[in-house]
C-alpha cells in the first residue's frame, strides 16, 4: 500500500499537468484534484455550523439510529450528487468522502466499524456501471473510517424510482426489498455498522437497511451520507427523480 501511494504521489505532477485540478462545481483554478474553490466550499450547508447535531431515524419498534450527513442538500449539494452518481463523474467519491469522514465520530467500542453501503438491485447495477453508495463506503475505508463490507446487504426485488414518491409509497415500495447477505452473517454479528449512501431523504431505505443489519445482530448501527434533506423540502417537487435511491 505505501508504495502504492508513493507511485500515486509522483504521478501526481502529470495527473495535473494533463487534468488540471478544476473545481468540480464551477470550473475555477485549483492547487489539487479533490476540492472546491473557497466560493463553492462556502455554498455548501454543512450540519453542526449553527449548532446542529446528528440527526436520528426512528425505527417502528422506537429504536434511535443516528444520520451523520456531510452537509444538507441545497443547490449546491445536489450538483455533486447528480455530477457523481448520474454524470459518471467517479471521482467525485473521494471529495464526498473525505467531508463524510469529517462528520463521523470515534468507534463507540474502539473497533473500527464496517461500512456497508446501500445496495442496488442488480440490473440497476448492471445499467449504471456502479453503485456509487459502494464508491463512497470504499474510499471512507481508505481514509481509516471503518472496514468496507459491499456485499453486507443485497436488495433481492427491484424497487420503482423512489424519486417523487412520499413517505408512505416509499415504505411500500421497500417493503421486503432489502435483506442482509446469508454469507456474511458471522461477520455482520456483534459489529458495529455504517451504513452508507449518498443521499438522505425520507429514511424509508435507511430503515430498510437498519431493520435488516438489526436482524442479523449488528451491535450497533449508524448512517454515513453525504447529504441530507431538510425535513420540509421531503416531499418538495425538486427532489422528483433526481435522487432516486436515496435513503
Amino acid at each position: 500500500m505505501a508504495v502504492v501511494a508513493h507511485l500515486a504521489h509522483g504521478m501526481k505532477p502529470l495527473v495535473d499537468l494533463v487534468y488540471p485540478p478544476r473545481c468540480p462545481l464551477c470550473g475555477a483554478a485549483l492547487a489539487n484534484q479533490d476540492g472546491l474553490c473557497v466560493d463553492c466550499w462556502s455554498l455548501l450547508d454543512i450540519p453542526g455550523e449553527g449548532g446542529g447535531e446528528a440527526a436520528a431515524v426512528w425505527l417502528d419498534r422506537g429504536r434511535p439510529v443516528p444520520v451523520h450527513a456531510a452537509t444538507f442538500y441545497n443547490e449546491a449539494s445536489r450538483r455533486l450528487v447528480l455530477d457523481f452518481k448520474h454524470g459518471r463523474r467517479i471521482a467525485l467519491a473521494r471529495l464526498l468522502a473525505r467531508l463524510i469522514a469529517a462528520r463521523l465520530p470515534v468507534p463507540e467500542h474502539g473497533e473500527a466499524p464496517l461500512l456497508v453501503p446501500v445496495p442496488l438491485h442488480r440490473w440497476r447495477l448492471w445499467q449504471r456501471g456502479f453503485n456509487q453508495a459502494a464508491l463512497l463506503a470504499g474510499e471512507l475505508a481508505r481514509l481509516g473510517k471503518g472496514e468496507a463490507m459491499v456485499d453486507g446487504l443485497i436488495r433481492r426485488k427491484r424497487t420503482p424510482s423512489l424519486g417523487g414518491l412520499g413517505r408512505a409509497a416509499r415504505e411500500r415500495a421497500l417493503a421486503g426489498a432489502i435483506i442482509a447477505n446469508r454469507h456474511r452473517l458471522r461477520q455482520i454479528a456483534g459489529r458495529d455498522v455504517v451504513v452508507v449512501d449518498d443521499v438522505f431523504t425520507s429514511g424509508a431505505t435507511a430503515r430498510a437497511c437498519v431493520a435488516a443489519l438489526a436482524g442479523v445482530g449488528a451491535r450497533s448501527i449508524a448512517v454515513a451520507c453525504f447529504a441530507r434533506v431538510d425535513e420540509a423540502g421531503i416531499e418538495g417537487e425538486h427532489l422528483k427523480n433526481e435522487t432516486p435511491e436515496a435513503l
